[in-house]
């Protein structure tokens, strides 16, 4: 099983931005057809106008409109549409936000017919998307209602460090009225099942961070912490894991408390990807847990102010590239040694 070559799907993000420039340099990477088969959705001649631009000329592909055309020991690209695009490197445009949505909603339907295995997303902006069909306000919501599940944002690095979100992208002044004990023990089991599943941890170590300063000081700073909180990781005591907090999030990361966990969860946004980034950026993965199918992500963004300029770093797509397979092939195992387990037998000894 771990020598089978999947196929990894890949979106274009916004033409405007970085996406397609850290694409290319991980394409380029001797030998990464030997590892999967890689398909980007995009255009012949979107592609071949980024080759022009960055000095790519070696770089090589395979242009197909039909998956069953794949060549598996060449860079595919599964062409999403025919026409010239005006390409403004720097610039958000509605032309930007129009053929990231293409290359995603094509990709997420071959994704849909299995016709690829994994898919892995380049940044898009989440202003100039915006249409009447896509009205989400990231990957991660959009990929929920379109593919099932319950999508947990986790952002995962190569040292271990796993940080999760009970809440995702929504403003700060509505994160307390989301969270409920059944919402956060449901996140809590949602990551627990995810560190088992996907990263083939037996028996997950988990932390769970408080919402208000200090986890509320006993109430003192907020009773989030010990109504809602406490109470949710209490309700997770059935769990084969070893499950611990709430703790205060900026003790527990500025005194490396976080290396001693398998996976971390954060109540809101910025309290768990500001420590994250600043600890792993450029090297982090977004990763979508909760769905029936494998998608991450770079942990960075568009990045207008150097698009075009072949300076971006192409680590975080690259390091996304190789999880995807990694996770996608940890399920089939899962799946294999989960499957028909032998009946327990309770047996006493004789006396």
């Amino acid at each position: 099983m771990s020598d089978t070559k999947l196929i990894v799907g890949i979106t274009q993000g916004d033409i405007n931005g970085i996406g397609l420039e850290v694409v290319l340099k991980t394409l380029m990477e001797p030998g990464i057809t030997e590892i999967c088969t890689p398909v980007l959705f995009s255009s012949q001649k979107t592609v071949s106008y980024y080759r022009k631009v960055l000095g790519f000329e070696e770089f090589s592909f395979n242009p197909l409109r039909d998956l069953s055309q794949l060549n598996p020991k060449k860079v595919n690209v599964f062409i999403c549409y025919e026409e010239e695009v005006n390409i403004e490197m720097g610039k958000s445009t509605p032309v930007g936000g129009k053929y990231a949505f293409i290359s995603l909603q094509k990709a997420t339907e071959a994704l849909k017919e299995n016709k690829i295995d994994a898919l892995v997303t380049s940044p898009i902006n989440k202003n100039n998307v915006q249409s009447d069909e896509f009205k989400f306000v990231g990957h991660t919501e959009f990929l929920g209602a379109v593919l099932g599940g319950e999508p947990l944002m986790i952002l995962c690095s190569d040292n271990g460090l796993r940080v999760a979100l009970v809440t995702g992208h929504v403003p700060v002044k509505e994160v307390t009225a989301m969270l409920s004990v059944d919402v956060v023990s449901k996140k809590i089991k949602q990551l627990y099942t995810s560190l088992q599943k996907d990263f083939g941890i037996r028996k997950p170590k988990i932390a769970v961070l408080g919402l208000n300063p200090h986890a509320g000081d006993n109430g003192v700073i907020g009773k989030e912490d010990t109504e809602i909180i406490v109470p949710a990781i209490a309700a997770c005591g059935n769990l084969n894991a070893l499950i611990y907090g709430p703790y205060s999030a900026d003790g527990f990361f500025g005194s490396g408390a976080y290396r001693q966990f398998d996976g971390i969860l954060a109540m809101y946004h910025d309290q768990g990807l500001i420590p994250f980034k600043t600890i792993c950026f450029n090297e982090g993965v977004n990763f979508t847990a909760g769905l029936n199918y494998v998608r991450t992500s770079p942990d960075h963004g568009t990045g207008y102010e150097i698009a075009g300029k072949n300076i971006a770093n192409e680590l975080s797509f690259k390091k996304a590239l190789y999880m995807a397979i990694d996770i996608y092939k940890k399920r089939q195992l899962h799946a294999e040694i989960s499957a028909d387990p032998l009946p327990f037998s309770n047996l006493k000894k004789e006396r």
